[in-house]
């Protein structure tokens, strides 16, 4: 019987630890959560002070055009008031500009720099830049814009713009000159906007078979080393070449050589 009532008072003791537990848990945790309050219609100043009193913090992200918003106050938060968050967690809000006052500009045309100039003149900033390759633009030229020009109830006072992207140069593939003559291909590829770039002589290959009487290896001849000379004989014909038939190459490529007599 001893037993059996050190057991209960025991599993008594370990419920009632397992609920103090539990209660102190909740309550630790909802120490550390805090209301959000209302900051739409406040001033920057005002609601960073009422955020901070409320253990929160509070960042100016983006600012609009509102005809409802006096300029200069809160015109939206998130999260927004009344949400339950955690203690030192940011609130995010967007500061009103009041009803739109300046008119689109036209940057249609102009440079992206001078674009951003224009639109910082008028008090507007230029918001995301977008490249295209456009046939027959001018590279770095606006070709077009978001909103348009002399648009109204404009939310935001950032406006976007389109940019002609520069064109590649052209490509063509590389022919295969193996075999033809350098004098001839030298011609052909400076007219064609490519360039002579290094020329290396091929060396005649050794005598694999018998040498002349009396010689011994040590005196063999050795076969010739490599020439980076450019010849000029018409005989000479082209064994190799840097880029390979089929490279894609532009203007301005330097083409290598391997020759041979």
């Amino acid at each position: 019987m001893n037993v059996f009532r050190l057991l209960s008072l025991a599993l008594v003791l370990i419920i009632v630890a397992l609920v103090s537990a539990f209660t102190t848990m909740r309550l630790a945790i909802h120490t550390r959560e805090v209301t959000v309050p209302k900051l739409i219609g406040l001033t920057p100043g005002e609601a960073d002070q009422l955020a901070a009193a409320n253990g929160l913090t509070f960042d100016v992200e983006r600012r609009f055009y509102s005809p409802q918003i006096a300029p200069g106050k809160i015109v939206s938060q998130m999260p927004e008031a009344g949400a339950t968050v955690r203690r030192g967690w940011q609130v995010r809000g967007a500061e009103s500009l009041g009803p739109q006052r300046v008119s689109i500009p036209n940057v249609i045309g102009q440079s992206s720099r001078a674009a951003e100039i224009n639109l910082r003149e008028r008090g507007l900033e230029l918001g995301q830049q977008a490249m295209a390759h456009i046939p027959d633009a001018i590279p770095d030229q606006v070709v077009g814009q978001d909103p348009p020009a002399d648009a109204h109830e404009v939310s935001t006072p950032k406006i976007g713009i389109l940019i002609a992207a520069p064109t590649d140069p052209p490509a063509f593939l590389m022919p295969d000159f193996t075999g033809q003559s350098l004098a001839v291909v030298s011609h052909d590829i400076e007219q064609a906007g490519l360039h002579l770039g290094k020329v290396t002589m091929r060396a005649p290959p050794a005598n694999s078979g018998t040498r002349p009487s009396g010689t011994s290896p040590s005196q063999a001849t050795a076969p010739p080393a490599a020439t980076t000379a450019p010849p000029t004989s018409g005989t000479t014909l082209i064994v190799s070449q840097s880029p390979a038939p089929g490279d894609k190459v532009t203007a301005g490529t330097v083409v290598n050589f391997e020759v041979s007599k």
